[in-house]
């Protein structure tokens, strides 16, 4: 009896580890979920965006490549389920790509401030202009979540801390320039559209942390305007 005691314990034990060293190789417990066939309601409209075809119909391949998007935007589960979120992140790309090098175009960021940073919520986008001149941009960002809402109105630059490490969150905050309190342009090591956003800083690539960083500097105007989907 003792034995067979002793048998169970160490089959439990050893099953027990299976999850934990799953983990510790680098998966997720999103990562370790199988792939849905469920169709989702977005099927159509996400395999579109995908370059699927757009029959409206959870294949396993439709499930790959959902899974695959999923994965590298930091949706989660990624399972492959054609959702709001999942579609949400799409659209707002197609948006985005549709602005194209007009950014400005209604008008809304000041043309009479020189050189000034936009920052434009509802399309999660920014850039730099002087004047009526597109200086740089415009480039996806990554602004605060519902709760730590980046703030809207006319700001300045007024601190630049290239090697910034934040005191709240105690995370790396590279090329910071700090326009409203602790709000700042910085760098991330993850995907722009990587839900449900940022602290309420303007989160970007290191790519163009770095361009606002050569072009901006203390004193210059930010003007932030418009709302966060789902803020």
């Amino acid at each position: 009896m003792g034995d067979i005691r002793r048998r169970t314990a160490v089959a439990a034990g050893i099953t027990a580890l299976v999850a934990p060293l799953s983990l510790a190789l680098g998966a997720t417990p999103a990562q370790a979920a199988s792939c849905t066939t469920q169709t989702g309601p977005y099927q159509k409209q996400v395999e579109k965006f995908l370059g699927r075809p757009a029959d409206g119909k959870q294949s396993a391949a439709d499930c790959t490549a959902i899974r695959s998007f999923q994965t590298k935007h930091g949706i989660t589960p990624n399972i492959g389920y054609a959702g709001s979120v999942t579609w949400g992140v799409m659209n707002l790309m197609n948006k985005q790509k549709a602005v194209g090098k007009h950014p400005n175009k209604a008008g809304k960021c000041p043309v009479n401030k020189g050189r000034i940073a936009c920052v434009n919520l509802t399309l999660q986008l920014s850039w730099i202009q002087d004047g009526k001149k597109l200086v740089y941009g415009p480039v996806p960002v990554r602004t605060g979540r519902n709760g730590y809402e980046t703030r809207t109105g006319m700001k300045k630059i007024y601190w630049r801390n290239i090697d910034h490490v934040s005191s709240i969150y105690h995370v790396p905050m590279p090329y910071s320039q700090f326009f409203d309190g602790g709000q700042a342009f910085h760098s991330v090591g993850v995907s722009m559209w990587n839900p449900p956003g940022s602290h309420g800083c303007v989160n970007m690539t290191k790519t163009d942390a770095k361009r606002y960083w050569s072009l901006l500097k203390k004193g210059d105007d930010v003007f932030v305007y418009g709302r966060k989907p789902g803020t």
